[in-house]
């Protein structure tokens, strides 16, 4: 959650174009917690987990907004991105993680915590083709339906070293 906005701190150039996205993220974020908030209302058949996981999916789209503006598309200067991730607009440690191989599509950091599974993975962490057909698989934690890392192909460049080239996709909380 980010801190809260004084008018004293300098924002960093750049920050008028990113700043109503994020306003818009975080206002998001304040309607599924009103609606969490109003704990004893009836969840609407909703189990206790599932009351959580919008929070989830506006945390995990805010940070993948942040780290796809600074690495895939330069959209947002060096300096303007470490004041999000100080500021709390995004997750350091999930955007540390999605720069390794194998965890581009990381849904979010409980999901690779083995005291959390019974030192094993979460659910959606197991690749779609090992698991039963027929199951409709959902993690527990935070509602996603497989954020299991790219499949890597692995071609051979003209220097002679083996070069992996991977294919994100966006994690399918739906």
């Amino acid at each position: 959650m980010p801190k809260i906005k004084t008018k004293r701190k300098k924002y960093p150039e750049g920050w008028e174009e990113l700043e109503p996205k994020l306003d818009e993220f975080q206002q998001q974020m304040r309607e599924d917690e009103i609606t969490i908030s109003a704990e004893n209302e009836p969840h609407e058949g909703k189990r206790k987990v599932e009351v959580l996981w919008p929070i989830f999916r506006i945390h995990h789209q805010r940070s993948r907004y942040i780290y796809e503006l600074f690495y895939k598309k330069d959209g947002i200067s060096r300096e303007l991105y470490e004041f999000c991730l100080n500021e709390g607009y995004a997750d350091k440690n999930l955007i540390a993680k999605w720069k390794k191989i194998g965890y581009e599509r990381l849904c979010c950091l409980r999901c690779i915590q083995t005291k959390d599974h019974n030192h094993s993975t979460c659910i959606c962490r197991v690749p779609k083709d090992k698991l039963e057909e027929g199951n409709i698989v959902q993690c527990v934690q935070c509602g996603c339906k497989g954020c299991v890392g790219s499949r890597h192909e692995s071609t051979v460049v003209a220097t002679g070293q083996r070069q992996y080239i991977g294919f994100i996709v966006p994690v399918d909380f739906n």
